[in-house]
């Protein structure tokens, strides 16, 4: 199993169980709050239900495992380490296989040893994954030939087939979503501590994807790396800490229904966790300071992360920081900027700056993503992988200006072939989305793409 530092808890606190059925109730008033991107059930009572099996349910992730990886996104923001998050737009059910799971964390495990030894950096590794099952959609509904339906929200809402049976919110899929996400954790847990993860299996993780001038330039690291551990044999080092690694899970906390039925109080402390994901994040379209979804995060003692877009004010990341990090606690908050290669030179100083001089630390990390996203002349939604590269030199250089930290790179990807971003050494063109273009939302970075990407970034930190 995935090894975690024992943490002392924030505050000893003595705390009796009322208190604690007390403090969880305090969670549903979110809904006295304006709410957005949450989708209407059609029977009360069915929802009431699945509510109350949720809350009886096991956790999905503990305390003390959320407590190491505030510490870890503390040193994230003042450069010590520095956070990789990746994994699918949205996950769905029928793509959750072992296969699916094994190849986007081997993805991950090969970007950060590109990141640890190119940039002699200790990397958090972190997947999108365990409970991104729901998306907030710019439409409520959607229009094709004629018919109007709702709009499909992900998996854990709705179904994907466009008919009216299929586009019916059904609270059962949060079930579904529950016990796929355990299943999902229970084989990461397996593979980073099982010895999938050891590092003395670098060239074996590129087994098995197709050939190409990233996983060249992977295998003369790995090359690199082997004659290192060769070396460290050969002195007797000791290889514990080769064996396994921390992995952490996250999702966007959109349905507040799911993330308020799997909080729980804190035994040691008293605090309130959300036991849905080790770090939770609010997007750009809900993160009004009026809102259900600050008001339900801000109780939480998870890490939180939010999303700012090139729109985003100084006054909203200060007013922010203050509702979601009133203690200025090192590790709390994460702003994961979504600016589009065309404004993040222009549109992120100001944010970075104004932080700054607030006396804040926060760990900034980029999105490259959501800011670059367009439509093929085929009909295809897709992103050029050259505006991504760009939007990730544009965060580092105001970063460098400022005089502060980039911590982190949060990226939408797969471990497998797919043919959904133009561009890379691949070089995939328009024609070439027909090929396998699967994504149902967004176009995720495929394995190479993704390796392509974590050498540059290497480049970027070693000069940081």
């Amino acid at each position: 199993m995935t090894q975690f530092s024992p943490v002392a808890p924030a505050r000893a606190h003595d705390f009796s169980l009322s208190e604690a059925h007390e403090g969880l109730a305090s969670l549903g008033a979110w809904r006295d709050y304006p709410r957005v991107q949450q989708p209407t059930w059609p029977d009360e009572d069915a929802r009431a239900r699945v509510f109350s099996q949720l809350r009886g349910a096991p956790p999905l992730v503990f305390a003390g495992e959320v407590d190491v990886l505030r510490s870890k996104l503390a040193a994230a923001a003042t450069g010590d380490a520095f956070l990789l998050q990746g994994g699918d737009c949205a996950e769905t059910f029928a793509d959750s296989t072992a296969d699916r799971i094994r190849n986007k964390i081997r993805t991950i495990l090969q970007m950060s040893a590109v990141l640890t030894y190119g940039a002699s950096v200790p990397v958090v590794k972190m997947g999108r994954m365990a409970g991104q099952f729901a998306k907030p959609r710019s439409a409520d509904e959607e229009t094709r030939d004629g018919l109007t339906l709702p709009t499909y929200r992900g998996d854990a809402v709705n179904d994907f087939g466009f008919t009216e049976a299929a586009r019916v919110p059904d609270p059962e899929r949060l079930l579904r979503m529950y016990n796929t996400s355990a299943s999902t954790l229970n084989l990461l847990r397996a593979f980073t501590g099982g010895g999938f993860a050891d590092l003395r299996q670098v060239h074996a993780w590129n087994r098995g994807f197709t050939a190409g001038p990233g996983y060249d330039r992977y295998e003369e690291l790995a090359a690199q790396i082997d004659k290192a551990i060769r070396f460290m044999d050969a002195i007797g080092a000791d290889f514990d800490e080769l064996t396994v690694v921390d992995f952490y899970s996250s999702h966007e906390a959109l349905l507040l229904d799911y993330e308020e039925a799997l909080a729980r109080v804190d035994s040691r402390s008293g605090e309130i966790y959300g036991c849905s994901g080790h770090f939770l994040w609010i997007g750009e379209r809900t993160r009004q300071l009026d809102g259900a979804h600050v008001d339900f995060m801000a109780k939480l003692r998870n890490p939180i992360g939010v999303k700012l877009g090139p729109n985003a004010s100084v006054d909203d990341a200060l007013r922010l920081l203050d509702r979601l990090d009133p203690e200025r606690e090192p590790g709390r908050l994460t702003f994961i900027t979504r600016m589009g290669a065309s404004r993040i030179r222009e549109s992120l100083p100001a944010l970075v700056e104004g932080v700054r001089d607030a006396g804040a630390q926060v760990t900034w990390v980029t999105d490259p993503m959501h800011g670059n996203t367009i439509t093929s002349s085929n009909g295809y939604k897709t992103r050029r992988f050259e505006d991504i590269l760009d939007e990730v030199v544009g965060f580092f250089e105001v970063h460098q200006a400022a005089g502060t930290v980039p911590g982190g790179l949060h990226m939408e990807l797969t471990g497998d072939d797919v043919t959904e971003v133009l561009g890379g050494s691949g070089h995939i063109d328009e024609a070439g989305l027909e090929r396998r273009y699967e994504t149902l939302v967004d176009p995720r970075l495929n394995h190479q793409q993704s390796l392509e990407l974590a050498f540059l970034v290497a480049e970027m930190l070693s000069r940081r």
